[in-house]
């Protein structure tokens, strides 16, 4: 049975350095973007547009007749030029609507509400302008949000996950300290919606400019500063280390009268509540030792990767490997036509040193991906029953409750990939 293990986290080689001193910058507009329908857990958008129709940024263009999804809406001004097969950064490929930029001649002006007027709206009027602006968890889950601030039960206390424990990753960060004023606002709205009592900020030690930003409004909400490690940033595993309460096995947060929302994603409900605007742009990490210029940069949704790269260049090397993400949790791409998403967090390039094809040798049973596993499973067993394809042993194991973090294969001194089988089985238990 899964349990939570007491400890922390593992320390890694945290390479935030690469960035964390950059500035949220803003790209210019790509010549053309692709939006894929699937950026979201849940139902799988349809579009309601067609090739030749005109759109303007914040329109929605893809939304289907159920609540757990989220609606997709146009990044830039332009026309629909085809809905096709596209390079997708999680699925390989999807359909994705194909938009042909136009550069507005002027620069769109976004106003802000008072905060009177924002405080007047109801509970359910909030609920509806998140679900309306198409906002999802943006730190790598994708789960609609609204839905979450939706629960049926009462929650208590709102964490917000300011982690961000990836490696290399700072996107979050720059956030925290050039939009502070903003997170909070998101959170307290989030907060009002799930009319819970108190909120944490939960962040990690590393990050000393962010944690004295938040401490400048410790009236409204307690900061919890936890030691770095990862994967802090889990929500089980976060919710352990900030309350000391474990959700138990097969249940959500809500059962224990807590919420859990990601820093990016209190900032999208601040811009949706604030200032009409629905997600469709975010800030990515591009990093690695290949970047000459590493940045956080402010994307359109539907930006092509190789964009935010050459914006970032000139490379000092061709890249051996591109992962969209963290290293840990991230994702392999095979092109750089692979657009930016509501989940992308980060873009890191390694080169050849980095890179290492290493051979699989056969388990010498140390146990340690069992004593360093957050979710307290046994790795190793449930890789053994998915190679196996013993799908009921690896349900029993508790491959369902992995959260995919990878400190199993990162720690194997026989460099198994206990991830992708465990993913496996996964994959197959949930058909």
């Amino acid at each position: 049975m899964a349990r939570l293990t007491p400890y922390i986290g593992e320390v890694l080689p945290e390479n935030k350095h690469y960035s964390y001193g950059s500035p949220i910058e803003k790209i210019p507009l790509s010549g053309k973007v692709f939006i894929p329908l699937s950026q979201h857990l849940g139902k799988i958008c349809h579009s309601i547009v067609k090739a030749g129709d005109h759109l303007q940024p914040g329109q929605v263009i893809a939304s289907v007749e159920v609540r757990i999804t989220a609606l997709i809406h146009s990044s830039v001004a332009g026309e629909v030029l085809s809905i096709e097969d596209c390079p997708h950064p999680v699925l390989g490929k999807s359909r994705a609507i194909v938009i042909k930029t136009e550069i507005p001649k002027n620069p769109e002006k976004i106003e802000s509400k008072d905060k009177q007027s924002v405080e007047k709206l109801k509970i359910s009027q909030l609920q509806e302008i998140i679900f309306n602006s198409g906002i999802v968890g943006m730190g790598g889950a994708g789960f609609p949000t609204h839905v979450k601030l939706t629960p049926p039960k009462p929650v208590n206390t709102l964490i917000i996950n300011a982690a961000e424990c990836e490696p290399f990753l700072t996107g979050d960060y720059r956030l925290m300290i050039e939009k502070t004023k903003e997170v909070i606002d998101g959170a307290r709205i989030a907060a009002k919606c799930l009319q819970a009592k108190s909120i944490i900020i939960a962040i990690e030690d590393n990050k000393p400019l962010a944690i004295k930003k938040f401490q400048e409004f410790a009236s409204v909400f307690k900061v919890k500063i936890l030691p770095s490690g990862y994967p802090q940033g889990g929500e089980k595993q976060l919710i352990k280390n900030v309350l000391n309460v474990e959700v138990p096995r097969g249940k959500l947060p809500f059962d224990i009268s807590v919420g859990v929302q990601n820093v990016a994603t209190v900032f999208a409900i601040y811009e949706a509540v604030y200032l009409d605007k629905p997600l469709y742009e975010r800030v990515v990490t591009v990093t690695g030792n290949c970047i000459t210029h590493p940045k956080n940069i402010l994307v359109r949704i539907g930006t092509p990767i190789q964009d935010l790269i050459d914006f970032c260049g000139p490379l000092k090397e061709n890249p051996v490997k591109i992962i969209i993400g963290g290293p840990m949790m991230g994702i392999a791409q095979y092109t750089g036509q692979v657009p930016v998403i509501k989940t992308t967090t980060g873009i890191i390039l390694f080169g050849k040193d980095e890179v290492k094809d290493l051979e699989e040798e056969f388990c010498i049973r140390c146990g340690a991906c069992v004593r360093r596993c957050p979710a307290g499973l046994m790795p190793t067993m449930i890789n053994l029953a998915s190679r196996k394809e013993m799908w009921a042993q690896a349900k029993d194991y508790g491959a369902l409750d992995c959260i995919e973090c990878g400190l199993c294969a990162y720690l194997c001194p026989s460099k198994i990939r206990l991830v992708q089988s465990i993913r496996r089985a996964k994959t197959e238990l949930m058909k």
